[in-house]
């Protein structure tokens, strides 16, 4: 930290990912919290530029509030590591290994985490033919927040026409039925387990629009059920080498009791918008959005 009265936070948000909109929205949350907490922030818009920007502003501390690629894998991390800024989540490589969904499996089953049976295939196969037996799930392996997925359901006729904004590989995944489960994890600990309740498919609009889902937390599930989610979550962050906060999502499917629960993926930047889950989590533990957000500036490293 410098001699300042108060330390310099850099609030990074927007960036040019398909997820700008929600980045923006989740830096403006974080930014006034922030402020509320005694710091000095500036918020920024990161683009070409960001480099310039931040050795010209010299904070104490960038807060990440990116989501997305660029924002979210590995490459500004990069950058802050380079310059020897210190900032909140994770490091390079974690970020890097969760973005990528079929590395961050594989690395998920070296730690005897459960997980959906999934291919790469390219953008062409998966519009010719089936390429798993429906119903199952086509999204991007290095997007975030359900952006371009598709569900097919057993009644399809034929295979999906994906959108021309799809890359040329994506991640063709075993649809799990059942119910919507997350969890948030802080350095060592994990906050509480959510049963994530909507009217359909828990896309983009499900999660970032108010009203788009309703949030049980605690869970309402048996206490295996919501052990397991908070045992898995924790050893999926230490495995992927997270920092900071991260969350991870989950399906279960009731009728098959602890085999039906399935990791799906490790968001290692949390949404942090009024409707988003980890502050909600963390709320349960008696910290407002503030504490939460000031415990990840204090939490900010460049070491990795």
């Amino acid at each position: 930290m410098s001699s300042r009265t108060a330390p310099l936070i850099v609030v990074l948000k927007g960036g040019t990912s398909a997820e700008r909109e929600v980045s923006l929205s989740t830096g403006h949350e974080c930014a006034k919290a922030l402020e509320g907490e005694g710091f000095q922030v500036i918020e920024v818009d990161a683009g070409p530029d960001l480099a310039a920007r931040l050795a010209e502003i010299a904070p104490d501390v960038v807060f990440n509030a990116l989501h997305g690629r660029w924002g979210e894998d590995g490459c500004v991390q990069g950058i802050l590591e380079w310059m020897r800024i210190p900032y909140t989540h994770s490091g390079v490589l974690a970020s890097a290994l969760a973005m990528d969904k079929e590395r961050s499996k594989q690395t998920y089953v070296a730690a005897g985490l459960p997980v959906a049976a999934s291919v790469l295939a390219t953008k062409a196969e998966v519009e010719a033919d089936h390429v798993l037996t429906p119903p199952y799930v086509v999204k991007p392996y290095n997007e975030g927040s359900s952006v371009g997925v598709y569900l097919v359901n057993e009644a399809a006729n034929g295979p999906p026409k994906l959108s021309d904004d799809m890359p040329d590989v994506v991640m063709v995944e075993a649809f799990v039925p059942g119910r919507e489960l997350t969890a948030t994890v802080m350095g060592d600990r994990c906050l509480g387990v959510t049963d994530i309740l909507t009217d359909g498919w828990y896309d983009y609009d499900a999660k970032y629009k108010t009203g788009g889902s309703r949030h049980v937390l605690p869970a309402e599930v048996p206490a295996e059920i919501y052990a397991a989610c908070e045992d898995y979550a924790l050893r999926a962050h230490q495995a992927l080498g997270c920092r900071g906060v991260s969350r991870t999502d989950f399906r279960w499917d009731e009728d098959k009791g602890l085999s039906g629960l399935i990791l799906l993926e490790t968001n290692t930047q949390p949404g942090m918008t009024p409707t988003s889950l980890s502050p909600e989590q963390a709320a349960l533990q008696g910290m407002t959005f503030g504490q939460f957000c000031k415990w990840m500036v204090e939490d900010a490293s460049c070491d990795r």
